[in-house]
């Protein structure tokens, strides 16, 4: 592991983000088997995803963020503070305006702009919007290794794409499958289901190479990771796993999905 210092953070964060892309595409697979999914599931999968990204924020980022901040005799709870209520307003922001639909709902239940876009697009582009920060949390975490790149910080990193990877497949199921329902063919589902991940490597590019360009503004950065990643969790993922009668699947996967990025990041950052 040591000789992956040696390696351009850009380079790395690009790695592991196709890397959480190519776990998106795995769970998107899962099409070809399923025509559809049992709620519990569902709901069981969408809180493990919740679960990782709640722990994710804290241990991968706003922990590492005030630490920085402190260590460099800053405010240490100032960047962290700034940072992630920017995410979270930078989320708001593209939460209003780019078109998407929640799964379960009704195409009438659409958010942002208004758009006649079929229900199969806008139900993609929900799950594209919240792996935008899912990617940029994993790009700066990369990034940050220019700044210190010790075994230690690697590891943290590696730990957060393996998380971010983990909650990645069941969330690529979650998308393919229920468009299979729509009527779309395997093939086209499971294309779409894929194609939501994309982001993700554009997002860690993007995260490692401003954290590279400015580098004090990586106490920030990570924190705006965290912010726009409890957006997603409180906004779109904790309701649709609620919805329905398995509120208790949906509440043990979340308890698992912590534990586990906890787990992940305790033990290898």
């Amino acid at each position: 592991m040591q000789e992956l210092l040696n390696y351009n953070p850009v380079l790395l964060a690009l790695v592991a983000t196709l890397f959480t892309w190519f776990v998106t595409a795995a769970g998107a697979s899962m099409v070809f088997f399923f025509k559809s999914i049992n709620k519990r599931v569902l709901n069981s999968m969408l809180g493990f995803a919740a679960g990782v990204m709640i722990a994710a924020s804290f241990w991968s980022l706003l922990k590492p963020a005030i630490e920085m901040a402190e260590a460099d005799g800053n405010i240490a709870w100032l960047p962290a503070l700034v940072g992630f209520l920017s995410g979270g307003a930078f989320l708001l922001i593209i939460d209003k305006i780019l078109p998407h639909l929640h799964l379960g709902l009704s195409i009438d239940k659409a958010e942002g702009i208004k758009t006649s876009w079929q229900r199969s697009i806008l139900l993609i582009l929900a799950i594209t919007l919240h792996n935008i920060p899912e990617g940029l949390a994993v790009g700066v975490a990369f990034g940050a290794l220019a700044n210190n790149p010790d075994i230690g910080m690697l590891s943290g990193a590696i730990a957060l794409a393996v998380g971010i990877g983990l909650q990645n497949f069941p969330e690529g199921a979650a998308v393919s499958i229920p468009l299979r329902r729509e009527g779309l063919s395997r093939l086209r589902a499971f294309n779409y289901g894929q194609l939501s991940g994309i982001v993700e490597p554009i997002a860690g590019v993007i995260g490692a190479y401003l954290v590279l360009s400015i580098e004090p503004l990586l106490p920030y950065a990570l924190s705006f990771a965290a912010g726009a990643m409890i957006f997603v969790v409180v906004e779109e993922l904790i309701p649709e796993s609620q919805t329905g009668h398995e509120t208790d699947f949906s509440t043990i996967g979340a308890m698992l999905g912590f534990a586990t990025m906890m787990l992940l990041d305790v033990a290898l950052g």
